[in-house]
């Protein structure tokens, strides 16, 4: 795994954006309540990756883990001399290719091992967006949905599910995280009526304030764990008019300030 870390974080570190992010740290890392809105496979390449308030899904060094979209679920990233992973999040519509918007039966999650083919897929893969540009990016991430299926992982046909309401207003709110988003602004945005739109959400059981909000800390984890942007420009990256207001916000969603998360990626 080495390999694919020491190339992965070459590549992260000279080109931007690319179709993944790695997360790294040399320190244990808890995150409460992180916020997975679409389909996020995890390649964990050191260390354990850990999930659920018991820890009861484990992912250790050389295997992966695919989630389904889920409000927010506790992750514990569990160094052994480092941890780190690479994290491929997919639109919906990449999954088009299953035909398989199953109502029930869908797996939350389901994990399994770093092969040697899938080990060479994915240095391809990391490989790819030094070379080639970014409207060749969608297929081959759909490429490597179908690798999964072929490999035996048949799940992967049947984790995502249709996208509702609220994932159509976190795609606007990270399209312009920065905005300041009502419910007058998205029902416009959609051609829709404010009460149509309000009981769009309702039957979701969800709120536009947490919609903004998980969408807008999301991102801001995002940047904490991958960059070293200092914490008041993510804080104005994020929509936040003061750095102390994100970090309270922060904190009071994951469970650990931005600055302290950021303290685990390195040693004292």
């Amino acid at each position: 795994m080495k390999a694919l870390i020491d190339l992965a974080k070459k590549i992260t570190e000279e080109h931007s954006p690319l179709p993944y992010s790695v997360v790294s740290s040399l320190k244990e890392q808890r995150i409460s309540n992180a916020p997975v809105i679409k389909p996020l496979l995890i390649f964990v390449l050191a260390g354990v990756k850990q999930l659920g308030k018991d820890g009861n899904i484990v992912c250790p060094s050389g295997t992966f883990l695919f989630l389904s979209s889920a409000p927010d679920i506790d992750m514990r990233n569990v160094p052994d001399g480092e941890y780190c992973a690479l994290l491929v999040e997919f639109d919906h519509s990449d999954f088009d290719q299953f035909r398989s918007w199953s109502s029930g039966g869908r797996p939350v999650h389901f994990q399994g091992a770093i092969d040697g083919i899938l080990e060479k897929a994915l240095q391809q893969f990391i490989e790819f967006p030094a070379y080639a540009p970014p409207a060749l990016w969608s297929a081959r991430k759909q490429e490597l949905l179908r690798l999964l299926y072929l490999l035996g992982h048949e799940q992967v046909g049947a984790i995502v599910e249709r996208p509702g309401v609220s994932h159509r207003l976190h795609d606007m709110v990270i399209a312009d995280v920065q905005a300041s988003w009502t419910m007058g602004r998205f029902a416009s945005r959609m051609a829709i009526s404010e009460p149509t739109l309000r009981r769009k959400l309702k039957a979701e059981g969800i709120g536009i304030k947490t919609i903004v909000s998980r969408a807008k800390l999301g991102f801001g984890l995002h940047l904490v764990q991958t960059t070293l942007e200092p914490i008041g420009r993510i804080a104005e990256r994020c929509g936040y008019a003061s750095q102390s207001r994100f970090t309270d916000r922060f904190k009071a969603l994951f469970g650990v300030t931005p600055t302290d998360l950021r303290k685990t990626r390195f040693q004292d």
